[in-house]
């Protein structure tokens, strides 16, 4: 199982419970799992998080290999992705910011032609049609969705802390 790792997994790890001063463990485990085929994102998540100048972003940038560009298999899930989009009576500007080369759509793209499960701290939109969330386009599509302490468990992570 891969798991694709949206980018308010890593935003959150950083600003919160991961910290790269407090738990570093978290950021060589995604190393590793990186290493063993385990965990990955995609480039429109790397390009959003190197706006930041901050120690994400370094890490971003020390980590390109991390972040896949868009292939042919990816490409071709988007006519569907859009097509279940527009039927759901979306506002337009919800569709817009869907569909016009956002990551979210590229995620769950990406996740759909790779058979990856989708890690985010993204919550159903519960009939919202004012934005497109990605676990319900991956409910569309079929696509697994999770979170980080979900991932964490698939993977049989432990972090602790160092003598």
């Amino acid at each position: 199982m891969m798991f694709l790792v949206d980018s308010n997994v890593l935003i959150e790890a950083k600003n919160r419970y991961y910290a790269f001063d407090i738990a570093p463990g978290f950021w060589h485990w995604l190393d590793n799992a990186h290493g063993r085929g385990r965990v990955c994102s995609i480039e429109k998540v790397g390009d959003e998080l190197l706006r930041g100048d901050d120690e994400l972003s370094d890490w971003v940038q020390s980590h390109r290999g991390f972040f896949f560009p868009p292939d042919e298999r990816t490409v071709r899930v988007f006519p569907r992705l859009a097509t279940w989009a527009e039927s759901q009576c979306f506002t337009q500007e919800a569709l817009n910011g869907f569909t016009s080369d956002a990551a979210d759509f590229m995620l769950v793209a990406h996740a759909s032609a790779h058979s990856c499960t989708v890690v985010t701290h993204e919550k159903t939109g519960n009939g919202s049609r004012k934005r497109v969330k990605i676990p319900d386009a991956c409910a569309a599509l079929g696509v697994p969705c999770v979170d980080t302490f979900d991932m964490l468990r698939v993977d049989r992570v432990t972090l602790e802390l160092a003598p």
